[in-house]
């Protein structure tokens, strides 16, 4: 068997209570059968309790209030400290450690949802690596892997790898490499829509030696009427937490609700402070970097099973821009003299980067960890927008 994981994965240790937030509210937990069927088996109180706090038909934990019925008042798992670890089952046990299978193949990752996890991902310095790993261990459901499309995997890791170097040119502005990223993906896609699979390796190798000058058409849709108009797409999304409805509310209050020239007047400010034209353009361009890594290599060779190449990479830049703009929305609030119409001279001390953690790690939780979510934006991405 073959593994593959980024060369910071083995170093993620869970904080427990120490943590900002907590893994056990928020979503249902999903109980895999071998471990609900242990569950029956425990008697006593606490095998009453267990009785009691399990949804038994649907397979998952029941909930108070949002949090899991055995998270305590101390953030701290009930169940965990009366029958210990391996009673956990395997979604709290493997959680944000995150499992790609295909065939020969497993994908190791941390999900960007666990606060821990995401500053390990979003303040990595050095340029991701994927660390390749094979074992002598037997080939695991492979039933399930009867029509795998091992030609068109193998291009499309090759096309991953393309990406990664693309992204983590560093000489090249960021939001050049998501376009030429982009571009790649919309030209693989029309290999596979046309079924001219032979011309996807072509296409990888031309895009090697192409520059970045023509990396995407010129956008004649403004910044702000584009933005209003992706926003609606959240309306028809699942919301999970209210934090998340809070964020959003935030946004098109101090964004959008006073016009474009004060949505224009907060880029360009919001630009001079932290973005490419601040002492700070290296970090802001090197978190971007990694949110999009992450959802590339988290989602892209995924498309080995559904053909949908270009999606993948729209979503991670759909992703990306969002979170960055919802970081900005938040910037505002730091720096309240931007909706007094006041310029700001120094931003240095306004502004909180473990800011920009906890906005990417909660729109995670909102996006990666609903399938109707996930499904639909993918969808809506996929068609053009």
């Amino acid at each position: 068997m073959r593994y593959v994981k980024p060369h910071y994965y083995d170093n993620f240790h869970c904080i427990a209570d120490n943590c900002p937030d907590t893994c056990c509210a928020g979503w249902q937990i999903v109980i895999d059968e071998e471990t609900l069927e242990n569950y029956s088996r425990v008697t006593g109180p606490f095998g009453n309790r267990l009785y009691a706090a399990i949804d038994w038909q649907e397979g998952i934990f029941r909930q108070k209030k949002g949090r899991c019925s055995f998270l305590n008042d101390e953030n701290l798992c009930d169940l965990y400290k009366e029958l210990g670890k391996d009673a956990l089952c395997r979604t709290c046990s493997m959680y944000p450690r995150h499992v790609e299978e295909f065939e020969g193949l497993r994908e190791l990752s941390l999900s960007l949802s666990c606060p821990v996890a995401a500053e390990m991902i979003l303040t990595c310095k050095d340029p991701l690596v994927l660390l390749d790993e094979e074992t002598e261990e037997e080939e695991e459901l492979a039933e399930e892997f009867e029509d795998f499309d091992y030609l068109m995997f193998t291009q499309l890791e090759d096309a991953r790898a393309l990406i990664f170097s693309i992204m983590q040119d560093r000489k090249v502005p960021i939001d050049n490499r998501m376009q030429k990223a982009l571009m790649l993906a919309h030209r693989i896609q029309q290999c596979i829509d046309e079924e001219r699979y032979c011309d996807v390796d072509e296409v990888i190798l031309s895009e090697k030696n192409t520059g970045y000058e023509h990396a995407g058409n010129p956008d004649t849709e403004s910044r702000y009427d584009k933005m209003r108009r992706e926003y609606q797409v959240f309306d028809n999304l699942e919301r999970l937490r209210e934090e998340w409805t809070a964020i959003l509310d935030h946004a098109w209050n101090v964004l959008y609700k006073q016009g474009e020239a004060h949505y224009q007047r907060i880029c360009r400010e919001f630009n001079n402070s932290f973005g490419g034209n601040s002492k700070f353009r290296e970090e802001w361009s090197l978190f971007t970097e990694n949110l999009m890594l992450f959802f590339v290599y988290t989602y892209f060779c995924g498309a080995v099973y559904d053909d949908q190449v270009y999606s993948k990479i729209a979503l991670a830049e759909f992703s990306v821009r969002w979170i960055r703009e919802l970081i900005m929305a938040a910037w505002v609030s730091q720096a309240p003299r931007i909706a007094d119409n006041a310029n700001i001279e120094s931003s240095d001390d306004v502004f909180d980067w473990k800011l920009c953690i906890e906005i990417a790690y909660r729109y995670a939780r909102e996006i990666e960890h609903s399938d109707d979510n996930l499904n639909a934006l993918e969808e809506w991405l996929g068609t053009g927008r």
